[in-house]
């Protein structure tokens, strides 16, 4: 009879993964059966093998889990999360669709959102500020700072919730997690998620459990240049956009579409200002992507 144990997912590369197990060990697994899918944060139940191998054969009941997706394949980035946090630089170019896309990703999900704006120690920073601006808007939290200086400002952020860290590459998401993550806890982290997958560095494509503290952790997700949307239905994207849920089933026709269709609450709101056009021209894209997906399927 095979020997089980339970652990908590801590890295994942292709279809390797790094298992720290209750007992404080941390040993590589493989999935048993394809039909599985895991992701950094899951509580798994992992079958022992031979010279600290394993095989997760079960996946425990997820509270949330957070991915990116496109016609083609799925990207799961971490389970049971409590809040996402975007980072976002003016160098590399500030992409506001992509932004937008975390946090509708986010609100499916019924994670906090809060921006991260690093890199304000650059003079381009004041050119996003009113990007920035439009983000605080609607409800989120924005934190700018400059993480190679000082990452005190999202300590407080990150205590207490299980957070999962997006951003393209090059925005300071490493800097960032090398400074909240506890002292002298870095170097033996890496190594032994690098010794667990086999791998002697990270990779672009790997996804990294870090523990903050009893209570915390952070997964950093790989950079990404794009975040699709095509596992949430036209209601979960019209959902995200916390603006318009006061005039839900207030327009004249049950199926508006929130565009030319007389008797519109929401656009009614834009003439007033309530609501402003860029957002409901975001959410009309999404949706037009939405039934371009449904048809194909």
């Amino acid at each position: 009879m095979s020997v089980t144990a339970t652990g908590l997912v801590t890295a994942a590369w292709r279809r390797h993964y790094g298992v720290r197990l209750d007992s404080g060990a941390t040993i590589r697994c493989v999935l048993r059966g394809r039909h599985l899918a895991v992701a950094c944060g899951d509580n798994v139940r992992v079958a022992l093998g031979a010279e600290g191998e394993g095989a997760i054969d079960a996946v425990e009941p997820r509270r949330t889990l957070f991915f990116r997706s496109d016609a083609h394949r799925e990207k799961l980035l971490a389970a049971n999360v409590t809040q996402v946090l975007g980072i976002v630089a003016p160098d590399p170019p500030y992409d506001d669709e992509l932004v937008q896309r975390w946090i509708i990703a986010a609100e499916s999900n019924d994670c906090a959102f809060a921006l991260i704006a690093n890199k304000s120690d650059l003079p381009g920073f004041a050119e996003i500020k009113p990007r920035l601006d439009a983000c605080r808007a609607l409800g989120y939290r924005v934190v700018p700072l400059s993480a190679k200086l000082d990452a005190s400002p999202v300590r407080a952020l990150v205590a207490g919730q299980r957070s999962v860290l997006v951003g393209q590459s090059g925005m300071g998401k490493s800097t960032l997690i090398n400074a909240l993550v506890p002292e002298g806890s870095v170097p033996a982290r890496v190594g032994e998620v690098s010794a667990a997958l086999g791998a002697g560095r990270h990779t672009t494509s790997e996804t990294t459990l870090y523990p903050l503290d009893a209570q915390s952790w952070m997964v950093d997700s790989p950079g990404m240049k794009a975040f699709g949307l095509a596992h949430l239905s036209a209601e979960a994207i019209a959902h995200g956009f916390v603006e318009l849920r006061p005039f839900h089933g207030k327009c004249r026709f049950r199926d508006c579409r929130h565009g030319t269709e007389p008797g519109c609450a929401v656009q009614a709101a834009v003439e007033r200002g309530k609501v402003m056009p860029w957002r409901v021209a975001l959410l009309h894209r999404l949706l037009a992507e939405s039934e371009r997906r449904a048809r194909k399927w």
